[in-house]
């Protein structure tokens, strides 16, 4: 009797073993398990469609049932259902096993009677959204701190699964299993990546929670390769993105033609700067923004001009530093037609064939025209759009930590965050000003906080005459901003001065 018994249990074991290597290689297994259930429903019935068999937890089960969509709870695998007040669903042998195993193991899986699970869809607590709440607690962070959906997703990776973490790759995943999987090894490792890097930022944002901001650090990816860095031999160089909801966040901005740099980017980004604490400044001085125009050379304005047209703008922006505009950056809140290109380029150049050339361009909008007028040979004029440069106002300052490396770390620090106030009780006489003084002040205010201290700029009529940058003593600044005024023959009588910090002595006023 004991012998039968035997037999019937070594049969059994071997008819698992084939029906375990038969799930292996013929009816696939996804586990699907989502806190967001928008359009999983779709992504289930494409697998199901193709064969496969569907494992789901909890909420997402439910759905896919309520869909008319097969599913396997994983509570029937495991034999038991979400324990500890629901912080204990996934974590399980029967799910890991079969996540973590090699083609090696799949007879010790039979015999476990663990299922082979070929793809894991999951995404995690919104913790992120829990930690930006004004509310926020300890207590509520925790409860909205994800572990099955983390341990699933690393499982997943270090088993060579198909791991699909962001919505947006459930239907490349689809096409490519149509496809019938090319390139099976990259496609899986670009997956298990992306995988890896979501949940080491998922982990960062509670530590950084957690830690009260003693432990702090950044993890992007890359959008853009780069020739090179600052210098040729700078390499490899790149453009990575954290992936924020800022609409004036660089990845956001579209790259319509060239090919731009590193220090092209730097320079976008320090021209998005001054532009948004020019718009800032008049928004909240004035309630309404006017038409900008903003040149830069290395990160630092060489040319401003605002005005209540776009041509008067860019004109005021054009007189600035007529040397320094040669090649600069431009960024406008206006579209760039082929008229104001045509202006832009020929403006007050007499007798020569050659008309004034700019490195990139950056506008709400561009039309084609523009372009081609404003192009360069060898993709030399990066030109960008962004169209919520349209609507600046004064929420639309950088608000993201400033990070900066240094050697063996990096530095830390909020954003550049204040706006002018001229209305403010500690500004003796503002209010009794006229108000095109009142419009250089500001003007010279968003100028000279986003230079390069030590900074003095020179401001007249809604241009910037001259900008004094970078210096090591504020009197070298002044003297900087004089020069460049002058050489571009503007009249200073009755311009403004900003200093971006106080004179220690009188020699610089």
């Amino acid at each position: 009797m004991l012998l039968k018994v035997r037999r019937i249990v070594l049969f059994v074991q071997f008819f698992c073993v084939l029906e375990q290597h038969e799930v292996k290689t013929m009816n696939k297994t996804a586990l699907i398990s989502v806190y967001t259930k928008d359009g999983i429903e779709d992504f289930a019935r494409d697998l199901i469609a193709m064969g496969w068999n569907i494992i789901s937890s909890g909420g997402t089960a439910n759905v896919l049932s309520e869909a008319g969509i097969k599913v396997t709870d994983t509570a029937k695998l495991s034999g038991r259902g979400a324990i500890l007040g629901h912080r204990v669903v996934t974590l399980t042998p029967e799910i890991h096993g079969g996540l973590l195993a090699d083609d090696n193991m799949l007879d010790e899986l039979a015999e476990l009677g663990f299922p082979y699970i070929d793809l894991v869809c999951v995404d995690f607590y919104p913790l992120m959204e829990e930690i930006a709440k004004n509310k926020a607690t300890l207590k509520s962070v925790i409860n909205k701190t994800d572990i099955g959906g983390p341990t699933m997703v690393r499982s997943g990776a270090k088993g060579r699964r198909i791991v699909v973490i962001d919505p947006s790759d459930r239907v490349k995943t689809i096409e490519w299993l149509k496809d019938g999987e090319p390139e099976r090894d990259t496609f899986i490792t670009e997956l298990a990546a992306k995988a890896e890097g979501i949940v080491a930022d998922y982990c960062l944002s509670s530590a950084r929670y957690q830690s009260d901001g003693n432990i702090d650090g950044m993890v992007g990816t890359k959008i853009r390769d780069l020739k090179y860095g600052e210098n040729a031999y700078q390499t490899p160089a790149g453009l990575y993105t954290t992936y924020t909801d800022d609409p004036l966040a660089i990845d956001k901005f579209e790259l319509v033609e060239g090919n731009p740099g590193y220090i092209n980017f730097t320079d976008v980004d320090r021209m998005l700067q001054t532009m948004t604490h020019i718009a800032a400044g008049f928004d909240l001085n004035t309630g309404s923004v006017p038409c900008i125009a903003v040149a830069v050379k290395h990160g630092n304005a060489c040319g401003v001009g605002i005005a209540s047209t776009q041509k008067e703008a860019l004109r005021k922006m054009l007189i600035g530093d007529p040397l320094a505009i040669f090649g600069a950056y431009v960024m406008t809140n206006f579209t760039i037609n082929e008229e104001l290109s045509y202006f832009m380029s020929w403006y007050k150049i007499k007798n020569s064939d050659a008309c004034r050339i700019f490195d990139g361009i950056v506008a709400p909008k561009l039309k084609k025209k523009a372009c081609k007028f404003l192009s360069r040979t060898g993709d030399r004029c990066g030109m960008f759009v962004n169209q919520a440069l349209w609507t600046l106002t004064k929420h639309s300052l950088g608000t993201g930590i400033v990070l900066r490396q240094v050697r063996g770390g990096f530095l830390k620090q909020p954003n550049y965050t204040y706006i002018l106030n001229l209305s403010s009780e500690t500004l003796e006489g503002a209010n009794d000003l006229p108000q095109n003084i009142r419009d250089d002040i500001i003007l010279g205010w968003a100028v000279g906080s986003t230079s390069n201290s030590n900074t003095i700029s020179i401001v007249k009529d809604g241009a910037l005459q001259g900008n004094g940058v970078g210096r090591q003593d504020r009197v070298g600044g002044a003297v900087s901003a004089l020069s460049i005024t002058h050489r571009g023959k503007h009249d200073t009588n009755g311009s403004i001065a900003y200093s971006d910090s106080f004179f220690p002595f009188p020699d610089g006023p």
